[in-house]
């Protein structure tokens, strides 16, 4: 019974010594980094859209005819 006991205690203090070795390499937990902050999406607005823009200056410089359509 003694033998037994023995083993057991010589098992967990080889258990823990391996895991403290394991922990301060850093192994068992590795650091979990914060994700970059990333820049803020700029939204697109019509105003930005260049085909936009060329469409509104034609529609502008040469207007529907009214009676056209």
């Amino acid at each position: 019974m003694l033998k037994v006991l023995l083993v057991v205690v010589l098992f967990a203090v080889a258990t823990y010594l391996l895991i403290r070795v394991i922990e301060r390499r850093g192994v068992a937990r590795p650091v979990r980094r914060r994700p970059e902050p990333r820049p803020p999406q700029r939204s697109t607005a019509p105003d930005d859209d260049e085909e936009f823009l060329r469409d509104l200056d034609r529609k502008r410089r040469h207007p529907e005819d009214p009676d056209a359509g």
